[in-house]
């Protein structure tokens, strides 16, 4: 509890600051204008505000909610959702070393996370090293998930319930970028701490990677011992888009104690890919992602938990309307539609070589007004159809979201 007083104190005295700051002293931290900008570019590529020639910058997005769904014709009702708050803290400690912090308020304070906190020292555009809390970088929405930046009020199923987003650790490694002309070729690799057994050992009866984020040891010791790497290579052209392939593996279980053996190494595997691109005529914006997941699960186990996994999403935004709005001058009205899939449970049963039906299928049609790039009012509707593992008639759920989002 003192620590959540002393945060509320902090905070306090920093609004009542700058509160008092002349707006002339505050300033936008400049931003790397060196070439196309990509989603590994997403940690620093936010609004920062710089008082005078303070070496330190703020900055942040909140979001909120309200919501009406109904499951197989039942509803809880009327619900209002204080989804996040997320706080930005940066330096450029030298011409060439920076930090970067990312601290994220959950469901109000129910939970409160360091999803990033790194020192990254600028050796050369192709090497540059990164140590502390990373962000791993699988798929493009583990690191590009800021709320501002999307017109759908949930997350990705894939993203977030398949795949561990936002899922990052203690490691260090390096990256780096080369331009060509209107070509951006880019690449990551990071060994951290990683996943634990609750990934099939876990409430939800079911092979579940976002189980592991449960265990805040993973920021101080190894659960195992083995480090999990994480590699990404990237490649992006100003007139196409941007393309991305990564890897995510290492080992979950608990294989020796004290020198003593436990179990063979059980890995986790995880490969991805991402894509996104902007329609030249219309200005259409599509955004995908597409993961594939295989552990090895003991034989022990039911065939319940599932040993391969696979889903994505893609995202369709179609700008309607841009012109001055209410005062915005550049107010922007987009129409877009999400669809999801993910499959639990690829494969089938040994006994009776049917298929195993642990999927859900999503689509979320949505209607998004943006008074400002940094703020997003967004109208969303959403349904889900959930198979259970042996097929039978699926769980449906249907309703409505309206919120926002915005950088501040």
């Amino acid at each position: 509890m003192k620590q959540y007083y002393l945060l509320t104190m902090l905070l306090c005295s920093s609004a009542a600051l700058l509160a008092q700051i002349d707006p002339v002293l505050l300033r936008q931290t400049e931003k790397d204008t060196s070439g196309l900008k990509m989603n590994m570019d997403a940690i620093y590529n936010r609004p920062f505000l710089q008082l005078g020639k303070l070496p330190v910058a703020l900055g942040g997005y909140v979001e909120a909610n309200y919501q009406y769904l109904k499951e197989n014709g039942i509803s809880e009702g009327h619900q209002f959702q204080m989804r996040r708050l997320t706080l930005f803290v940066s330096s450029s400690i030298a011409k060439r070393i920076k930090f970067l912090s990312e601290i994220e308020f959950e469901d109000g304070t129910k939970e409160i996370n360091i999803e990033f906190a790194s020192v990254d020292f600028e050796l050369s555009p192709l090497l540059n090293f990164r140590g502390g809390v990373v962000m791993n970088p699988i798929g493009a929405f583990n690191q590009n998930h800021d709320g501002p930046k999307w017109e759908f009020i949930d997350r990705p199923i894939s993203a977030t319930q398949m795949l561990p987003a936002t899922w990052s650790n203690v490691g260090f490694g390096i990256f780096g970028k080369k331009y060509v002309k209107d070509w951006v070729y880019a690449y990551e690799a990071y060994f951290t701490n990683g996943f634990d057994d609750k990934i099939i050992n876990n409430e939800e009866g079911k092979t579940f990677l976002p189980a592991s984020k449960e265990n805040a040891d993973r920021f101080e010791e190894s659960f195992n011992g083995s480090p999990l790497f994480t590699g990404k290579i990237a490649v992006k052209n100003r007139k196409v888009g941007e393309l991305g392939l990564s890897y995510m593996g290492g080992i979950y279980n608990k294989y020796q104690e004290d020198g003593l053996t436990l179990d063979k190494k059980r890995p986790v595997n995880v490969f991805a890919i991402d894509f996104n691109t902007t329609l030249p005529k219309s200005n259409t914006y599509i955004n995908g992602e597409w993961a594939w997941v295989h552990v090895d699960v003991p034989e022990t186990y039911t065939e319940q938990y599932g040993r391969n996994q696979q889903g994505g999403f893609v995202d369709i935004v179609q700008p309607v309307l841009k012109q001055p709005m209410m005062g915005f001058e550049k107010a922007v009205l987009n129409v877009a539609l999400r669809l999801e899939y993910v499959d639990w449970n690829k494969g089938t049963f040994k006994s009776t070589a049917g298929k195993i039906s642990d999927e859900v299928f999503a689509f979320v049609p949505a209607i998004s007004w943006r008074p400002t790039p940094q703020t997003v009012i967004r109208l969303n509707y959403r349904h889900n159809t959930q198979h259970d593992i042996l097929g039978n008639p699926p769980s449906k759920i249907a309703g409505f979201q309206f919120g926002f989002s915005t950088y501040f």
